[in-house]
């Protein structure tokens, strides 16, 4: 990457394809040398700030950006067209989300603190350990997501950025904490960049790979948890498909175009008995929906191609197709229909995800047969199964089938809406994510940036609090 200026990025409008707001110039490898080189030397002096004023400061930048909800969604509709109502929401996640960190600050569970005490006749030492953080973290943003997970488009970044970034300086922050980035090459240097010691990445597969590989190929290789593609299989079993057809089909009609279907969590495979109401109740459904413009014309575009590559596929039967409104980055929704075996005999390509609001329903015989083909799907999200208590020992059965292949199970339920808690695991085995271990929502997604550290015979005034015998911060600690 060489220091020349790129033409500067601007957002366009999905509703219009107009531009929209100021270009926003894209940043030089001298601007990611100085990005990383602050969060370098803020790294130690913000590690060493209590755990309990870094909390206060998370609160701090939750309140910012609820004072500046209005300002966001306004900036972020323009750019994504994702709606005032949605955008609303997603400002409150996210600060939601910094709120529950300063929680998990607050508790200290999250070092997970373990003392082992010496043991002279055993030739044990003293040993104490405890995870700390890995230093500066490059995160990458998703535009499907502009606030909770990051940000999206050239004034919404920057709006973002400036008001978290206030908020974080006046709370005692030293500079360096945040900055962005923008521009494709950009995010290249940012992954290579010896300051940085681990990335996080929400976007396609391919992007993410290339990212993945960079980041292994460095000369220090540094942990990359990227966020890829994911199907999210939905098993409808037959008590369930038989009493509630018309409840199913809706709510899968909603859960496939919530959001112009540009869901992580989208409900790529439907799964259904050959027999019965409801392939026709989902057809009435999916074709009753509307669904606005995607993000942008690249995404939009991709979705058309992966829509023309399904309607050539042999077998594939349209069940349903939607409408699309009148915005220029605009979709109508579609469904396909097959069988089992014809699923099965092209798992590996039909079992791709295609960004939007597209899904295969698969016709199934009978339960032996549907699990041997769960059992192949490549790793995902999310697997949701819908049963009855008439169905409770086929949905043992495909719930056993699909703990290996997902990271969240469902029963009767779908898969969009990711709750923001204690216990969520947003992550799945390749190709939904790069690391299965970790999840990027919820209380432990903080793991992925910590490492662990054992001290030796230490005296106790050399330790720190977490591991000092008194326990002065009062967290939770495992002694033996």
């Amino acid at each position: 990457m060489t220091g020349t200026t790129s033409a500067p990025l601007r957002g366009i409008s999905p509703r219009t394809g107009e531009p929209v707001g100021d270009p926003v110039a894209v940043s030089t490898a001298q601007d990611v040398d100085v990005a990383a080189r602050a969060a370098a030397r803020a790294f130690p002096v913000w590690s060493a700030v209590p755990a309990a004023d870094r909390a206060r400061a998370l609160d701090a930048a939750a309140d910012a950006l609820d004072a500046a909800r209005d300002e966001l969604v306004a900036v972020a509709d323009a750019e994504t067209a994702l709606g005032e109502a949605r955008l609303t929401g997603e400002v409150g996640r996210t600060s939601g989300q910094l709120r529950l960190f300063a929680e998990v600050l607050r508790d200290g569970g999250h070092v997970q603190a373990v003392l082992t005490p010496a043991d002279p006749a055993a030739g044990r030492p003293d040993i104490r350990r405890m995870r700390q953080a890995i230093g500066p973290v490059a995160v990458f943003g998703a535009s499907n997501f502009p606030f909770a997970f990051s940000v999206a488009g050239g004034d919404t970044a920057s709006a973002v950025a400036r008001i978290v970034a206030g908020a974080l300086r006046e709370a005692g922050a030293p500079e360096g904490v945040l900055a962005l980035v923008t521009g494709f090459e950009a995010g290249a240097a940012l992954v290579s960049h010896p300051a940085v010691k681990a990335a996080g990445f929400t976007g396609s597969p391919s992007g993410g790979r290339a990212l993945y590989d960079l980041a292994a190929a460095r000369p220090e290789p540094i942990p990359f948890y990227g966020e890829l593609g994911s199907v999210n299989p939905v098993v409808v079993l037959p008590g369930a498909a038989a009493e509630r057809a018309g409840e199913i089909a809706e709510g899968y009609a909603q859960s496939l175009t919530l959001g112009t279907g540009q869901f992580c969590t989208n409900p790529g495979l439907l799964f259904v008995p050959e027999e019965g109401a409801l392939i026709d109740a989902v057809a009435a459904r999916v074709g009753a929906t509307a669904t606005g413009a995607m993000l942008t014309s690249r995404i939009r575009d991709g979705y058309r191609a992966g829509v023309a590559e399904r309607d050539e596929a042999p077998d594939l039967l349209p069940l349903a197709s939607g409408s699309a409104g009148g915005d220029s980055f605009a979709v109508a929704p579609r469904v396909w229909r097959l069988s089992l075996k014809s699923f099965a005999d092209r798992l590996d390509s039909l079992a791709e995800e295609c960004f939007g609001p597209a899904g295969l329903v698969v016709t199934y015989p009978d339960l032996e047969s549907l699990t041997e083909v769960l059992v192949s799907l490549p790793g995902s999200l999310t697997g949701s199964v819908h049963a009855t208590h008439g169905d409770a020992a086929a949905a043992a059965r495909v719930l056993t089938a699909l703990r290996h292949r997902v990271g969240r199970l469902i029963h009767n339920g779908w898969p969009t809406g990711v709750a923001v808690c204690w216990a969520m695991h947003h992550g799945g085995p390749w190709p939904s994510t790069t690391a299965p271990l970790h999840t990027s929502v919820g209380a432990t997604a903080i793991d992925r940036w910590l490492v662990p550290i054992a001290y030796q015979d230490c005296p106790d005034d050399l330790l720190p609090p977490e591991l000092q015998n008194t326990n002065p911060l009062g967290i939770p600690r495992r002694v033996g």
